[in-house]
């Protein structure tokens, strides 16, 4: 059963690291999209730097979470979890 718990955790791991992808791909071309209109529509008022901050922020969050997730992820949790089980002797 260890193998089929390991087997999801990887699964799950890889789609969240799918999304980020999807998430920072969208980002780019969304972002290149406002500039190219904002240059053309104003290019004395330089708007766009706003939406690509703010979601900015929310890709930098979505990044860290997904990759920070293998060394905070459950095998994190289970080795603490046995660390201070084996303290608590």
């Amino acid at each position: 059963m260890e193998t089929n718990e390991k087997y999801v955790r990887a699964k799950k791991r890889v789609e969240n690291l799918k999304a980020f992808y999807i998430h920072l791909m969208v980002y780019v071309l969304v972002n290149i999209m406002l500039f190219t209109i904002n240059i053309i529509s104003d290019p004395d008022n330089l708007w766009f730097f706003y939406p690509l901050a703010g979601w900015g922020i929310g890709l930098t969050v979505h990044g860290i979470s997904t990759l920070a997730y293998g060394k905070f992820g459950a095998d994190w949790e289970e080795r603490k979890i046995k660390e201070y089980m084996e303290e608590g002797k």
